[in-house]
């Protein structure tokens, strides 16, 4: 950090710690739910599910060769097979907005084209199964089947647009000197390598595997045993380490491991913290009060115009007309700001939802807040550069709006 960056640091802390006035109830109130929700965060989705991630990140920089990444996903690889994979691979995957992250680092910096590794950002928390299911079971299977085939074509439009705008600089990426694939050849058999990250995947999916609605049937029954799947592939693991895996090999895993962790954890927290204090926990007021949000989303625009005392005439027939559009819009916006963990979309929207939120701007909020919020877009920041996460969080409200938009004429 150089001195100046030091000053600008120190500056910005003196004149919060001046100026805020900590003594109001609402500001209080918001910095308390900064903490509290960095605290959840710390104690709910670090240690099961960001650690995992981050091991399998590390394993994806360490054990899988850049041949194969740039096979599948790279510039050159037929559309069809990189955005197809790129595409439903989140299913298999629990992870949330920031859990991606690492996932999404490794496989762009080994070589992914920025389509398919942004098509595979995406498509990671926003199709994850349990995410779908649970939506599914709780706001009903059209909700759930809309979620699910959105967010497969929004991952793969999504990428093709980031590709066709970056085509040249990603050109010019993919063929630096850092980027050429190496020729050495693999040291286990692809079914080892397989078997080895099936293990890892296995425990971040169990170990996350949310709480299921009902105490019978099969998902339930699935909740029951998490604990020993998780535990299970573990044990398998350590023959698999020993008799696959040099020493040298698992030493630079560990270190790939713990440098993921150094580049995405801070800017992780701060994030939360800033998400915690603007808009609070599921349930907590913070510094926009939810009465706000539920005014703007709703069905009809009737809270809306209670709050504005907005009456008849030219501006109010105009927000009538464009009320879907707006909703759909604000949700995809507001959806894209706020941190949501695994799963926690669900009920933070069966709320809502119960609040009068519209059904266009609940899949807006769905394909949109599942996969972007404002700590992951300050870690995307550190990997893509300011402009392309601004375009890429440009065009994810844009087509979650569209979405929503298109739902809610179709599902009234």
């Amino acid at each position: 950090m150089t001195q100046r960056s030091k000053f600008l640091l120190i500056l910005a802390v003196f004149l919060f710690a001046y100026i805020v006035p900590f003594t109001h109830d609402r500001v209080a109130s918001a910095v308390l739910e900064a903490f509290l929700m960095l605290q959840d965060y710390a104690r709910e989705h670090v240690i099961l599910c960001l650690i995992p991630a981050f091991f399998i990140a590390g394993a994806i920089a360490v054990f899988i060769s850049q041949a194969a990444i740039v096979k599948y996903f790279g510039a050159e690889a037929k559309k069809i097979v990189s955005y197809g994979v790129a595409s439903v691979s989140g299913t298999i995957l629990a992870v949330c907005s920031c859990t991606v992250l690492p996932l999404f680092a490794s496989i762009y910096q080994r070589g992914a084209g920025i389509g398919p590794a942004v098509a595979f950002l995406y498509s990671g928390p926003a199709i994850n199964v349990l995410a779908i299911i649970l939506t599914a079971r709780v706001l009903g299977l059209e909700m759930g089947v809309a979620r699910a085939v959105g967010a497969i074509i929004f991952a793969i439009v999504i990428g093709l647009a980031m590709a066709t705008i970056y085509r040249k600089e990603d050109k010019a990426r993919l063929a630096a000197p850092q980027m050429v694939m190496p020729t050495d050849e693999m040291p286990r058999r692809l079914w080892q390598d397989l078997s080895f990250f099936a293990l890892l995947v296995l425990f971040l999916v169990f170990a996350n595997w949310g709480t299921p609605q009902t105490d019978t049937g099969f998902w339930a029954f699935m909740y029951e045993i998490r604990w020993y799947v998780a535990g299970l592939s573990l044990v398998l693991l350590v023959p698999v380490l020993i008799r696959w895996f040099k020493k040298d090999e698992l030493k630079q895993w560990v270190e790939e491991s713990y440098g993921y962790g150094l580049m995405i954890m801070p800017l992780l927290f701060i994030g939360v913290l800033f998400a915690g204090f603007f808009l609070g926990r599921p349930g907590h007021e913070a510094m926009i009060p939810s009465i706000y949000v539920e005014a703007v989303v709703g069905t009809h625009p009737t809270m809306f115009f209670e709050l504005t005392g907005l009456r008849e005439g030219t501006a109010h027939n105009f927000i009538s007309m464009i009320w879907p559009v707006w909703t759909s819009f604000f949700a995809s916006v507001s959806g894209s700001l706020m941190y949501f963990a695994t799963l926690t979309e669900v009920p933070i929207l069966q709320g809502l939802m119960g609040s009068g939120m519209s059904k266009g701007a609940s899949l807006s909020l769905l394909l949109a807040g599942p996969a972007v919020s404002l700590p992951n877009m300050l870690v995307i920041r550190g990997i893509l550069g300011t402009r392309k996460t601004l375009t890429y969080l440009f065009v994810v409200i844009i087509f979650s709006t569209v979405g929503g938009v298109v739902y809610g004429q179709l599902f009234p």
